[in-house]
Protein backbone atom coordinates (compact mmCIF):
# COMPACT_ATOMS: atom_id res chain seq x y z
CA UNK A 1 0.00 0.00 0.00
CA UNK A 2 1.46 3.32 -1.27
CA UNK A 3 1.09 6.44 0.61
CA UNK A 4 -1.25 7.54 -1.36
CA UNK A 5 -3.42 5.01 -1.32
CA UNK A 6 -3.18 4.59 2.33
CA UNK A 7 -4.48 8.63 2.77
CA UNK A 8 -7.81 7.66 0.90
CA UNK A 9 -7.93 4.66 2.85
CA UNK A 10 -7.95 6.44 6.09
CA UNK A 11 -10.65 9.41 4.11
CA UNK A 12 -12.72 6.45 3.58
CA UNK A 13 -12.92 5.39 7.03
CA UNK A 14 -13.46 8.62 8.11
CA UNK A 15 -16.21 9.13 5.92
CA UNK A 16 -17.91 6.15 6.59
CA UNK A 17 -17.79 7.12 10.48
CA UNK A 18 -19.49 10.31 9.39
CA UNK A 19 -22.07 8.45 7.50
CA UNK A 20 -22.67 6.14 10.58
CA UNK A 21 -22.96 9.12 13.01
CA UNK A 22 -25.32 11.16 10.69
CA UNK A 23 -27.21 8.00 10.28
CA UNK A 24 -28.15 7.30 14.45
CA UNK A 25 -28.18 11.61 14.60
CA UNK A 26 -31.10 11.15 12.02
CA UNK A 27 -33.03 7.93 13.80
CA UNK A 28 -32.36 9.42 17.15
CA UNK A 29 -34.33 12.60 15.54
CA UNK A 30 -36.99 10.64 14.03
CA UNK A 31 -37.84 8.76 16.91
CA UNK A 32 -38.16 11.86 19.19
CA UNK A 33 -40.69 13.13 17.19
CA UNK A 34 -41.49 16.75 17.64
CA UNK A 35 -41.33 19.84 16.30
CA UNK A 36 -37.34 19.67 15.66
CA UNK A 37 -38.42 16.26 13.47
CA UNK A 38 -40.61 18.19 11.37
CA UNK A 39 -38.23 20.90 10.80
CA UNK A 40 -35.39 18.96 10.22
CA UNK A 41 -35.92 15.71 9.47
CA UNK A 42 -35.84 16.27 5.63
CA UNK A 43 -32.19 18.15 5.46
CA UNK A 44 -30.86 15.49 7.64
CA UNK A 45 -31.75 12.91 5.50
CA UNK A 46 -30.43 14.99 2.57
CA UNK A 47 -27.00 15.52 4.70
CA UNK A 48 -26.89 11.60 4.75
CA UNK A 49 -26.69 11.08 1.26
CA UNK A 50 -24.40 13.21 0.79
CA UNK A 51 -22.08 11.99 2.91
CA UNK A 52 -22.86 8.33 1.83
CA UNK A 53 -22.32 9.59 -1.71
CA UNK A 54 -18.96 10.96 -0.66
CA UNK A 55 -17.94 7.78 1.18
CA UNK A 56 -18.67 5.40 -1.78
CA UNK A 57 -16.70 7.45 -3.98
CA UNK A 58 -13.98 7.77 -1.58
CA UNK A 59 -13.70 3.95 -1.48
CA UNK A 60 -13.83 3.87 -5.23
CA UNK A 61 -11.27 5.64 -5.68
CA UNK A 62 -9.24 3.79 -2.84
CA UNK A 63 -9.91 0.17 -4.53
CA UNK A 64 -8.46 1.62 -7.56
CA UNK A 65 -5.38 3.19 -6.16
CA UNK A 66 -4.53 0.20 -4.45
CA UNK A 67 -4.90 -1.75 -7.25
CA UNK A 68 -3.23 0.21 -10.16
CA UNK A 69 -0.60 0.39 -7.40
CA UNK A 70 -0.38 4.21 -6.85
Amino acid sequence: MTIMSEIFFYLSVISCLVVLAVLIFGVVVFARGGDFNRKWSNKIMRLRLVTQAIAVVLILVTVVLAQSGY
